[in-house]
């Protein structure tokens, strides 16, 4: 079987975490004084949370007893309290391994927890710091209990910049016998918009097909449309040209396999860069509002979708 690359390049050192230099210079200082409070990650998914984690505890430990003293769980596995009263106490209850005064417990997306589970937590937290060091990730710390998050060091990780997904690619492009143009390199970036595991993935699959690495491979691996079609999907609605747009919405869901709410988080992403006046903007984002809505809540997505194409075109009749 293949090797995953998001392991097979994961950094194993701080120093080697790219895009988050503040955030590494904060947890390189715990690891000098070999101590560290509770910690709360927080950002958006592929910024490096879960590599962040790994590598403080890799240098914290050292090679020979880090897996002794780091347990991972992912608390969107299981969200009540019974894992609370199980695994984690369990693991926080014991002893640290060698000469290490605590061991680190990571809790990857904690902002799945239940109110019932994360009021256990703050408990156990407190009843066990002298054993057990946590480490929270979540995407949304508004969805962590003020309890938990007075008790934790927070560090806010950021989308990562486009020069430094570039970098890595490059490096793993090169070192899996890959060719990839400078079109594709753009087009892999606006594909994973800041993160980095979703940009290995897509390489990754992509890689599968073809050691050429082209713009339209990566945008069929991933089922993305062109940022060129989209545009042309909202002019052709703003336009009034609604059969017109309808037509251009049923080849790019027949051509790229799209979901319903993938193509609106598409469509989002290039209304700020379309030259329409600021009154479109407005409707077209409360229309692209109330479609995602109601695609979530149930809704069929292909009438969903031509209705969302039909409020473009009936507000650009009526100017």
């Amino acid at each position: 079987m293949q090797e995953i690359w998001t392991e097979k390049y994961r950094p194993r050192r701080l120093d080697e975490i790219v895009g988050q230099e503040e955030v590494v210079k904060r947890l390189k200082a715990y690891v000098e004084v070999k101590n560290m409070p509770h910690l709360l990650f927080v950002g958006p998914a592929g910024t490096g949370k879960t590599t962040s984690a790994i590598a403080l505890a890799r240098e914290m430990y050292g090679e020979d007893l880090w897996r002794q003293n780091f347990q991972e769980l992912n608390a969107s596995d299981e969200r009540g309290i019974q894992i609370v009263r199980t695994k984690i106490k369990d693991f926080a209850r014991t002893a640290p391994f060698g000469d290490a005064k605590f061991k680190i417990l990571f809790l990857d997306e904690a902002d799945a927890l239940t109110a019932d589970a994360q009021a256990a937590l703050r408990r156990t937290m407190e009843r066990y710091s002298g054993t057990c060091r946590f480490i929270l990730s979540c995407n949304y710390s508004s969805k962590i209990i003020d309890p938990i998050q007075s008790r934790c060091a927070v560090f806010r990780f950021t989308k990562l910049r486009a020069e430094d997904v570039k970098k890595l690619m490059m490096r793993i492009a090169e070192k899996e016998g890959l060719t990839i143009s400078e079109e594709a390199m753009d087009t892999l970036l606006y594909i994973s918009e800041g993160d980095m595991r979703k940009a290995i993935n897509t390489l990754q699959v992509a890689a599968s097909f073809t050691k050429e690495i082209t713009p339209e491979v990566l945008y069929k691996s991933t089922s993305t449309a062109r940022p060129e079609e989209i545009r042309k999907l909202l002019t052709l609605a703003a336009e009034g040209k609604f059969v017109d747009a309808r037509g251009t919405l049923t080849d790019i869901l027949n051509t790229y396999g799209m979901g319903g709410e993938d193509l609106l988080r598409q469509v989002h992403r290039e209304i700020y860069t379309m030259p329409f006046q600021d009154d479109i903007k407005v409707r077209i984002i409360e229309a692209l509002a109330e479609a995602e809505f109601r695609i979530v809540e149930g809704g069929s997505e292909r009438i969903q979708l031509e209705a969302f194409l039909a409020k473009i075109s009936f507000a650009a009749g009526k100017k």
